[in-house]
């Protein structure tokens, strides 16, 4: 089985008018479309980098030819490969299929992809949206969130971190999300996490995160926090059981 996990500073890219041509030239018409939609420039590139990371991803891990490649998006927005080539591996069995996962924010684009099994990522900024206070903030969102959630984003210490715990606990919930694929119309309440009590850092992957759904622990999914830079994290998820996994988990690492 498979597992990827990639990341590309955006920050860094600045593309001249004709290496623009080029990556507009390299995707699919309606996916320039709804670049051309975004209001600033940025968040335009961040996802043009998104989707070449994800057609990369395509042709080289499962070999199909760029030009091959046909992406749709699921009626919730997940992208998927539209009728993807049938290759078979040494024994002649088909190989399980690939889910993947896109997020972009700040300076960075991530992708996420697990063969035989689904996959949600997420990353977000730890910093005030709008203008209001943190408490203020944190009252308008109240119901994102469970009393042991809110416990734990609250003690967290100062402003600042108990900023960072919140979005910590906003991404898990958007990649579980993400990778379920049921959109808007799914009850946060209904998962809470237990995070893992380590700091997340620059260097490691945490994955002693627990997630309760329904108040009943689910122990087919694996959750994944890293952080990016000083004011960025993003959180994987995938259905795969962790006993069946345990080989493959060192690489699920996020490359840049």
């Amino acid at each position: 089985m498979g597992s990827i996990r990639w990341a590309f500073l955006c920050g860094s890219w600045r593309p001249s008018r004709s290496e623009w041509i080029l990556a507009n030239r390299c995707i699919q018409r309606e996916e320039r479309d709804r670049i051309r939609q975004f209001v600033f420039a940025k968040d335009a590139k961040s996802a043009m980098a998104g989707r070449l990371l994800l057609r990369r991803f395509v042709c080289e891990r499962m070999g199909i030819p760029w030009s091959e490649i046909r992406l749709e998006r699921s009626p919730r927005g997940k992208p998927y490969l539209a009728a993807p080539l049938k290759v078979r591996s040494d024994s002649g069995t088909e190989p399980p299929s690939w889910s993947f996962n896109l997020s972009h924010q700040g300076d960075y684009a991530v992708l996420a992809a697990e063969q035989g099994g689904q996959v949600g990522v997420d990353i977000m900024k730890n910093t005030m949206p709008g203008t209001s206070s943190v408490p203020e903030f944190f009252r308008i969102m109240t119901r994102q969130f469970t009393a042991y959630e809110w416990s734990v984003i609250q003690s967290a210490g100062s402003e600042h971190l108990q900023l960072a715990a919140f979005y910590r606990h906003w991404a898990l919930k958007e990649s579980f999300i993400k990778a379920i694929g049921t959109g808007l119309g799914f009850n946060l309440q209904r998962v809470e996490f237990h995070l893992a009590p380590e700091p997340l850092t620059q260097k490691h992957v945490l994955r002693q995160t627990k997630m309760h759904l329904d108040e009943e622990e689910e122990e087919d999914w694996i959750f994944e926090g890293n952080q990016f830079a000083e004011k960025q994290l993003s959180v994987g998820s995938c259905s795969t059981a962790p006993n069946t996994r345990m080989g493959q988990m060192q690489r699920n690492h996020f490359v840049t």
